[in-house]
């Protein structure tokens, strides 16, 4: 259970959720929807990391099924430059801030279930306090910021708002007034309290493979929470006081033809420089307790 801990503002975790693991789209691509490309050279999932570093998140958790996550590694890798830290400083270098990447299979007990894209925000979450729960609870996020690949908009607007984002209260991207709570997939923030309310009203209003008379239900009708859409999943969310922050333009790239008008369109997304694929650096050793001592082969002159 997702609970809060009273810490001082310099310990303010955001959390940033990326959804890959949903409702199958109409695309018949090899690779997965979240890895089409958006320009030359930019995908959406490449988009969405983007999006949570400039949000200020200080770490991003993408939830994908087991199969996909190797193909999406190795789009993301390891972690991404926050833009907002580079040039900050003298020197640099010592002043760029690396915000990791967490990847989450989905729980086996949702897949085909309730694994749609609504519901890998909630896992994703439940993932991320555990993780670091385990760590220190000092480290648990107060705040999730969730994106998702399939919205493209420019995250340029995020860059002015993060203080506003990093903070208690809720934050929401919107487009000509719609929000996360009409399905638009856009930008957004929740804490615990909605997390916990989200989850309870999916389990409530799914069904399983039996009815409450104990007769099996048609394959349309059992287990329909993977198929719930966004604004049903986060219809408990509460935005009262909420700081909203409209976005220029929006392209929702679930379908065919929203993803043929994006391609279209004359606004367009241009890849930023300092998103490239990282790795952490490992350290390692020449030491082989098979075969001796370094880089000796062991043989004595």
């Amino acid at each position: 259970m997702i609970e809060a801990v009273n810490k001082g503002p310099n310990l303010f975790h955001l959390a940033g959720i990326i959804p890959v693991a949903g409702q199958q789209l109409e695309f018949n691509f090899p690779w997965h929807p979240s890895l089409n490309p958006i320009n030359k050279d930019y995908l959406a999932l490449q988009r969405a990391a983007y999006e949570c570093a400039m949000a200020g998140c200080e770490t991003i958790w993408v939830v994908c099924h087991m199969e996909t996550q190797p193909l999406v590694r190795n789009v993301l890798g390891e972690w991404v430059t926050d833009p907002v830290s580079i040039g900050r400083g003298f020197y640099q270098s010592d002043n760029v801030r690396r915000v990791p990447i967490y990847y989450v299979p989905v729980h086996p007990k949702d897949r085909q279930k309730r694994d749609s894209l609504g519901w890998s925000v909630l896992y994703g979450a439940l993932s991320a306090y555990w993780v670091s729960r385990k760590m220190s609870k000092w480290l648990t996020p107060d705040m999730y910021y969730a994106c998702f690949p399939y919205g493209v908009y420019p995250v340029e607007v995020l860059k002015q708002e993060r203080k506003k984002i990093s903070s208690r209260k809720k934050f929401l991207l919107n487009y000509k007034g719609q929000t996360i709570k009409d399905g638009l997939p856009i930008g957004f923030t929740f804490d615990g309290e909605d997390f916990k309310n989200c989850r309870r009203f999916v389990r409530q209003e799914s069904t399983s493979l039996f009815n409450s008379e104990g007769n099996r239900l048609s394959m349309k009708e059992r287990y329909s929470a993977r198929n719930f859409s966004l604004d049903k999943v986060f219809e408990c969310v509460n935005i009262e006081d909420a700081n909203k922050v409209e976005v220029p333009w929006y392209h929702d790239i679930s379908t065919w033809q929203g993803y043929a008008e994006c391609i279209a369109s004359d606004k367009k997304l241009v890849k930023p420089k300092e998103l490239k694929y990282n790795e952490w650096n490992t350290i390692r050793s020449d030491w082989n307790r098979s075969e001796g001592e370094g880089s000796d082969d062991g043989n004595e002159d």
